[in-house]
């Protein structure tokens, strides 16, 4: 390649930094992408990170040292410093190195060929609690019950444990999918739904049976679970973050297996059902009477023989949740996601309890192929108006977040915005409810709040997938497990800080494919000068990592741009309309 289109900068700091302006840019991201984290997403370069998580979960999807060297060869301008190769080649081979494996009695040890690391972690005053004894130089006995908590404990040393220490069987429940849905529609599993569950079950090996698999909302992640459920045969307990999600994967499993209905049980605040498959809420295995006082229902866990633990939206894995998994290693798991990032930087516990990231579909992948909804990025900052910002100016950094992000200013734009898309399915989403309900009462709209009924909030739902209304305003509780396939039309008023987890939710509320066109737009109205700004870069991380072009318009500029820049997302959908009735006829 000649060295003009070569676009990746690699420093010694282990950053790297990745010419947007450039013909293979989005080959290079591609690959940057499985081994490096994304930090910074200017315009023109971005910047990329290599950690020892990121090469450690390359290490787990098998991307080899020198695959990783080669690609930063192939596109770096300028030659690749010495100790990046080292430290690549290092960070590689310690995943591995340190082996959970049961000898042949069935013990539980640590294993390693080197014995160097043996004597290290034999030292180690933190790992000591968990080991029973040495049993030679290449392997120290561990307790049963201590499985996840070494892995913790030495991923913190940095040592990334490759567990193959089995599973338990768990009492046998075997189903079959369906070829037709119950509406009399095919099924089929996509190939990259396929791939993903093949990854996660390993032909039932011991490097199977855990594991984390992230695919865009929309995607279908929980067809990977029912997939992966009928892989392993096994009674399941499925943890979601709702009870509407509840539903929906009962409705899901319902639609594509032959599952009877009486087989699959509710564990939440309105029901306590325990049945071959079990969908229970994180927040109701949360639940304890009194503060500091014991887990109600954490007996869920050991109520029945799982054989499978399937944990939807891992990313929100509450710290109580993680405490109890790390007791559950002997059971398989998997994790299903669309983004790895925590806000509370738990990522190693991800990788040492869940397991490693066994598949990362690209957005933008998958959008080529229609399986989403292409989607468009539109950021509108809107000003402030005088008295406000002599108030925002006095405000501490809580309250300056709060008075940008409820800004009157953005009622103007919303106006705009809807009678724009008055054809269009909209969702409002916003973090703050007073402002939402400003939105509701202004524009006569229905709000949808984590108050509302959940009988209301299903009608609700209903209504707007059937097109009886096309605009909802909805609060956070939307960022989660909601299936509205024509949602076509997201505007974010509000958010959480700096949140990459709640903008990859917020997003994938419209990417699922549409029946008409394939086409969503997403738009973020923020404060112009405020520390909404501010925060707004930490979350077009996000978005820029999964490849989509973030454009930025000021209130006034948007005003003069809008009608032409719509008028060629509809002409976009209308050659897909007619090319897609030219290929039915």
């Amino acid at each position: 390649m000649e060295l003009d289109l070569k676009p990746l900068i690699v420093q010694s700091d282990k950053t790297l930094l990745l010419e947007v302006d450039n013909p293979v840019f989005e080959d290079a991201r591609d690959i940057v992408n499985k081994f490096a984290e994304l930090e910074k997403s200017p315009e023109y370069l971005h910047t990329y990170r290599i950690t020892p998580l990121s090469l450690w979960n390359a290490a787990a999807s098998r991307l080899t040292a020198e695959e990783i060297i080669d690609a930063l060869y192939k596109y770096s301008k300028y030659p690749v410093p010495q100790n990046i190769n080292a430290e690549i080649t290092r960070q590689i081979s310690r995943y591995g190195k340190l082996k959970l494996q049961r000898d042949e009695q069935g013990n539980l040890i640590i294993y390693s060929k080197d014995p160097n690391y043996i004597k290290e972690i034999f030292r180690s005053k933190k790992i000591q609690p968990f080991i029973e004894g040495k049993k030679d130089d290449n392997s120290l006995f561990i307790q049963n019950d201590f499985r996840g908590h070494i892995k913790q404990a030495l991923i913190k040393l940095g040592f990334p444990v490759e567990d193959i220490a089995g599973y338990d069987p768990g009492n046998e429940y075997k189903f079959n999918l369906r070829e037709k849905t119950v509406s009399g529609h095919d099924f089929i599993i996509r190939d990259y739904q396929g791939n993903a569950i093949d990854a996660f079950y390993a032909n039932g090996s011991l490097e199977g049976g855990s594991g984390v698999v992230v695919l865009p909302c929309g995607a279908g992640k929980t067809i990977v679970g029912i997939g992966a459920m009928q892989k392993v045969g096994t009674q399941t307990l499925i943890l979601v973050t709702n009870t509407l999600s509840i539903r929906q994967w009962r409705d899901e499993i319902l639609d594509k297996t032959n599952v009877p209905i009486e087989d699959i049980g509710e564990y939440s605040g309105d029901k306590k059902e325990i049945k071959p498959i079990t969908i229970a809420t994180y927040n109701i295995l949360t639940h304890r009477k009194k503060k500091g006082g014991e887990f109600t229902h954490f007996h869920l866990f050991g109520s029945n023989n799982w054989g499978l633990i399937l944990y939807d939206e891992v990313h929100l894995l509450p710290a109580p949740v993680f405490r109890m998994t790390s007791e559950l290693q002997a059971k398989r798991r998997l994790g299903l996601t669309a983004t790895l990032v925590r806000e509370d930087g738990l990522e190693e516990d991800v990788f040492s309890l869940i397991g490693p990231k066994k598949i990362d579909v690209p957005w933008k992948e998958l959008e080529k192929k229609s399986w989403i909804a292409q989607a468009h990025c539109i950021e509108i900052r809107v000003p402030m108006r005088s008295m406000m910002r002599g108030m925002y100016s006095i405000a501490d950094d809580r309250e300056k977040f709060r008075f940008s992000s409820e800004n009157p200013e953005k009622l103007r734009i919303i106006g705009v915005l809807l009678h724009n898309h008055k054809n269009d399915q909209v969702l409002i989403i916003g973090q703050y409810l007073n402002q939402l309900q400003k939105v509701s009462e202004r524009f006569k709209l229905p709000l949808i709040t984590g108050k509302t009924p959940l009988n209301e909030r299903s009608h609700l739902y209903h209504l707007f997938r059937n097109k009886k209304i096309n605009a909802l305003v909805v609060s956070k509780v939307a960022n989660f497990s909601i299936d509205l396939p024509d949602a076509n039309i997201a505007i974010q008023l509000s958010g959480t800080f700096g949140s990459r987890q709640e903008e990859a939710q917020r997003l994938g509320r419209i990417l699922r494919p549409k029946s008409e066109g394939n086409q969503a737009i997403f738009y973020s109205v923020i404060t112009n000068e405020s520390s909404e700004e501010r925060f707004s870069h930490n979350r077009q991380l996000f978005l820029t990592e999964q490849g989509y072009e973030y454009l930025i318009y000021s209130y006034d500029q948007f005003k003069e741009k809008f009608g032409s820049y719509i008028d060629v997302i509809r002409a976009r959908k209308k050659l897909e309309r007619e090319m897609s009735a030219q290929t039915q006829k």
